[in-house]
């Protein structure tokens, strides 16, 4: 059962869906991009006591060293962000990343890689990729990197390990995905089962910021854009975590089985009665720390310390 903090939060979350409904033509009503960026940046919190922000410019984008007092700077998680490839920002994020940094004991890296419409697809995954160069290039063994990310971000983790990949680079030691967002076509079952149970992603929206991400003439089936297509065989260890409660389930449960099947050790996590990257409430709620602490001790363990 949920905790009360939890409810509370669930609550919150229904009555800003409840207003946005009220003054929205349903799923058809377009996405406010300046409202939306406004707004994740506004609730994104602050960094917690005793973790500090750097600004830095990594490969050419604007970033920040998130840390802790005594933080190991030979381990380095470099963190990207969600927001539907439209929205978000070191500042929407600075809580979440903040108590990563914290839990872990290592630097985190916040970007701000180009967004949509401005920018689509590639940029996202091209800036991603500079900055694993930069944090190399900064002295930090390719082994003692992880990707994370989150919604966007989670999708965009796994992209950037394809690049490299690719490219030849020496891969990243781990990999986290928080509700990654993987499918461009939205083909899952979890769309429309968890529906009424997802206050925070309609398939409604997340169609509109995909259009603008992929830009005119994309396609959908881009393994950067919509790693559910890719070939992803030899990747490091990856941590996936997805609430139970988000139309956003199934890109999950299906990226886990196609990492399995390609022989990656990859850790599927699903977590009863949570909602779309429940872990940004991380200092208020309980079950957002508890799944704060389950990527720290997989961090941990793969980062080597």
């Amino acid at each position: 059962m949920a905790s009360p903090e939890f409810d509370k939060f669930i609550g919150l979350l229904r009555q800003r869906q409840n207003k946005a409904d009220a003054s929205a033509d349903g799923d058809r009503a377009d996405v406010d991009i300046a409202a939306m960026r406004a707004f994740q940046n506004k609730v994104g919190g602050r960094l917690p006591d005793g973790v500090t922000g750097t600004p830095v410019d990594a490969g050419g984008r604007p970033a920040e060293w998130i840390e802790a007092a005594d933080a190991d700077t030979t381990r380095v998680v470099l963190y990207l962000h969600g927001g539907g490839y439209v929205a978000g920002s070191i500042d929407s994020h600075r809580n979440l990343t903040g108590h990563l940094a914290q839990a872990i004991g290592c630097r985190v890296l916040a970007l701000d890689y180009r967004l949509a419409p401005e920018h689509p697809h590639p940029a996202p995954v091209d800036d991603a990729v500079a900055a694993v160069r930069w944090i190399v290039a900064q002295g930090v063994s390719p082994e003692h990197i992880a990707v994370a990310g989150d919604s966007a971000g989670g999708g965009l983790t796994v992209a950037t390990l394809l690049a490299l990949r690719d490219a030849g680079d020496p891969l990243p030691g781990a990999a986290v995905c928080i509700s990654p967002w993987v499918d461009m076509e939205f083909t899952g079952a979890s769309m429309t089962t968890r529906a009424d149970a997802d206050p925070m992603v309609t398939p409604g929206s997340i169609g509109q910021m995909a259009a603008m991400f992929l830009g005119e003439g994309g396609d959908v089936r881009d393994p950067l854009a919509a790693p559910l297509h890719a070939d992803l065989a030899g990747l490091p260890p990856l941590l996936i975590h997805v609430g139970d409660a988000e139309v956003l389930l199934d890109d999950s449960t299906r990226l886990a089985a196609k990492a399995e099947e390609a022989g990656v050790d990859v850790t599927l996590e699903v977590w009863p009665e949570m909602v779309h990257v429940w872990h940004a409430s991380a200092g208020y709620v309980p079950e957002s720390d508890a799944a704060i602490a389950a990527i720290a001790e997989f961090l941990r363990e793969q980062l080597g310390y």
